[in-house]
């Protein structure tokens, strides 16, 4: 196993989105599972993303286990109210929630998510105690023309934008190229170094030197194949998953590179 004892002193965070899938009886036993196997590495953090009718059970199974948290993928804005079919970051938060996914590609291109939503979003999790991973991210045809970088600064200083300074030290931002999520294609480690130093630069000159505390994760076809390379690309400091999570052999393969 390779030492990821942090850069800067940020400690990698391998985190699994598995989005619609596994319900609550799914989602207990593969927890469990995992805890069982998996010999905890305190040089990182695992963070698992249950849906949200799964996260009890997946929470009830891992909380006690060192080194793993969890969140939640989506909140709304308002702390509480008249919003059907929504969750709040204080219910989160009350659920045991640590973390909650902001800007995910698919609440932005599936579910029409715009920068402003993300920044109330981002502001919320952070009003509830919990950690907003915000995600960002281009499409295939504006990689084509060029804008990868205006628009992952675009979506990164918007989504920032309502929180403090201080708060913005404790965030953790995700780069999701959206034409490399499910779709077997992933950024090379030299995109994703190229993409993740950009958006250093941006957050430094949002935080100044605090930027080296924030950690930036690469999310997009990441599989145990291609995970060490990914992390020894510049200023990525962990990998966002999806289908590779949703297995435990896959899954401990991960996290235990």
């Amino acid at each position: 196993m390779r030492d990821h004892a942090s850069r800067h002193g940020r400690t990698p965070i391998f985190a699994a989105n598995w989005k619609m899938n596994h319900g609550p009886t799914a989602a207990a036993g593969f927890i469990s599972q995992f805890v069982q196997r998996y010999a905890r590495h305190t040089d990182r953090d695992v963070v698992f993303f249950p849906s949200a009718l799964a996260f009890g059970a997946a929470y009830a199974a891992g909380q006690s286990t060192p080194g793993i948290a969890f969140g939640v993928q989506n909140v709304h804005s308002a702390d509480k109210g008249a919003f059907t079919g929504e969750n709040s970051a204080p219910i989160a938060k009350d659920a045991g929630a640590q973390y909650v996914l902001v800007g995910h590609s698919e609440r932005r291109h599936v579910f029409g998510e715009s920068d402003e939503q993300c920044a109330d979003k981002c502001a919320a999790a952070e009003r509830a105690g919990l950690i907003p991973l915000l995600c960002v991210g281009e499409t295939l045809a504006e990689r084509e023309r060029g804008e990868t970088h205006d628009v992952v600064v675009r979506q990164l200083t918007s989504g920032l934008s309502k929180l403090a300074q201080r708060d913005i030290t404790t965030s953790v931002i995700a780069y999701e190229p959206v034409w490399a999520i499910g779709t077997g294609r992933n950024a090379t480690p030299a995109d994703a170094g190229e993409t993740h130093t950009v958006l250093r630069t941006a957050l430094s000159g949002l935080i100044g030197d605090r930027a080296q505390q924030v950690r930036l994760l690469y999310g997009g076809s990441v599989t145990p194949a291609n995970v060490a390379d990914l992390l020894e690309a510049p200023n990525v400091d962990g990998v966002l998953v999806g289908g590779a999570s949703l297995e435990v052999d896959s899954w401990l393969s991960i996290c235990q590179i």
